[in-house]
């Protein structure tokens, strides 16, 4: 199944009888971007970012077990440590996708009343889902399965003496309505020695039973792999050996220690696939951002930068007919190329790392919801939740699980211990 992504006309335009204004901010004139990509003797003009290979040469990476696979192949058969599943009869009775808003078709046909009246202008109360757009119906979720434990919402945030850290990752309104766990999965840590924050983001594919768990272990593998080479003090961290310890992990799981035969690299791809951004951001002396990373799959990159987001990684593929591809590439699958890329990013630059869930209703970032996201990511909110709140904001037909990885230089942070002050968005933005 393919998808339309990036801004469309009809996201734009408000149906009948839906609330809020009818367009976002016209964001077509806002300035260019003066980043620049680091080179080995000079910077880059005044619009990058451009990347530069920097990783040692070691030569292609050795071919997996498979090509890509699609988000949307069938499940493939239970592997180890499976978790519970509701007896067949259940399954097949039970609904396949979050219930849709429907248009009241007359008069004849009362508005749903909700539990919480509120008057018009009221602000919004706290901890409601921002709605962007038309909402998605509302639900209560579903628990997940238990083994193993995987919370429907988690945040953290935190601040180096050089960067400011915030990260959420939500579980999608598709999984929530179905009881399945959220697949999307990020690591982030700390290391003192070089100021450098290191993080892995992945998101497991919808196909693979098991993918939740793969997402995890990438995760954990690569952050611990990168962790150790800095603490090496390698001059360029070695990204094909990061990727691979995190595929090889993916195999160990089903193989329980033995080297993997054809079959079992088969099954770890049905089972565990999931697409893997990892890499560093370390503050310079000048005040800039430089980020090194690499990825697998469509899991994406951003550099947010005076209301604009600049990709710098990943996203879908586009086809010659102007679909964007459904297919993705994914571990324990590898690339036949792995390097490191480098950025350096200007002083008040955002570094943004999240999956297709965050990415997809981006788009190139000049719609309603890109505006919201600028305004509220182009300096670190004071309390951590908050990106967790913005993460998980309401929009019929977006329904995957999202998750975004903020990072600012600390110097941008409100550090005046008064209490927050509120803001409101932009004219337009919010639906």
């Amino acid at each position: 199944m393919a998808r339309f992504f990036g801004r469309r006309q009809e996201d734009e335009e408000e149906p009948p009888g839906s609330s809020g204004p009818s367009g976002a901010p016209d964001r077509s004139g806002a300035p260019g971007l003066p980043g620049q990509a680091r080179t080995p003797d000079s910077r880059a003009p005044a619009d990058g970012p451009y990347p530069v290979r920097t990783a040692p040469g070691d030569g292609p990476a050795p071919a997996g077990p498979l090509p890509p696979v699609s988000r949307h192949d069938a499940p493939g058969r239970p592997g180890p440590s499976a978790g519970h599943r509701a007896p067949a009869e259940q399954e097949q009775q039970a609904p396949s996708s979050p219930p849709r808003r429907r248009q009241a078709r007359g008069a004849s046909v009362p508005a749903r009343e909700t539990r919480e009246p509120r008057l018009p202008g009221a602000q919004t109360p706290a901890w409601s889902r921002f709605i962007l757009g038309r909402p998605a119906a509302r639900f209560e979720p579903k628990p997940p399965p238990a083994d193993p434990y995987r919370p429907d919402t988690l945040f953290d945030g935190w601040s180096t003496p050089g960067l400011t850290v915030r990260l959420a990752s939500v579980r999608g309104d598709a999984h929530r309505f179905g009881g399945q766990p959220r697949q999307d999965d990020i690591v982030v840590a700390s290391h003192e020695p070089t100021g450098s924050v290191v993080f892995a983001v992945a998101d497991g594919v919808s196909s693979a039973a098991q993918s939740h768990v793969g997402a995890a272990l990438a995760c954990r593998t690569a952050v611990a792999d990168v962790l150790r080479q800095l603490d090496e003090e390698r001059h360029q961290v070695d990204w094909k050996r990061v990727v691979t310890a995190a595929a090889y992990q993916l195999l160990m799981r089903v193989t329980r220690g033995s080297e993997p035969t054809r079959e079992q690299k088969h099954e770890a791809q049905v089972l565990l696939a999931t697409t893997l951004v990892t890499g560093f951001v370390r503050l310079t002396g000048s005040g800039l951002l430089e980020v090194n990373l690499v990825h697998v799959g469509d899991s994406g990159a951003w550099m947010l930068h005076k209301n604009r987001f600049h990709p710098l990684l990943g996203g879908k593929e586009e086809r010659a007919d102007g679909v964007f591809s459904s297919a993705v590439s994914a571990l324990p699958w590898l690339p036949p190329q792995i390097e490191g890329t480098w950025y350096t990013f200007p002083e008040d630059g955002v570094l943004l790392i999240g999956t297709d869930g965050f990415g997809d209703p981006l788009g190139d970032g000049t719609g309603r919801i890109g505006s919201v996201m600028a305004y509220e990511l182009g300096r670190p909110p004071r309390e951590p939740q908050a990106v967790a709140q913005l993460l998980d904001f309401s929009r019929e037909t977006f329904d995957d699980d999202r998750t975004l990885l903020a990072v600012w230089p600390r110097h941008r942070l409100d550090e005046s211990g008064g209490p927050g002050a509120a803001k409101a968005w932009p004219d337009g933005a919010a639906g």
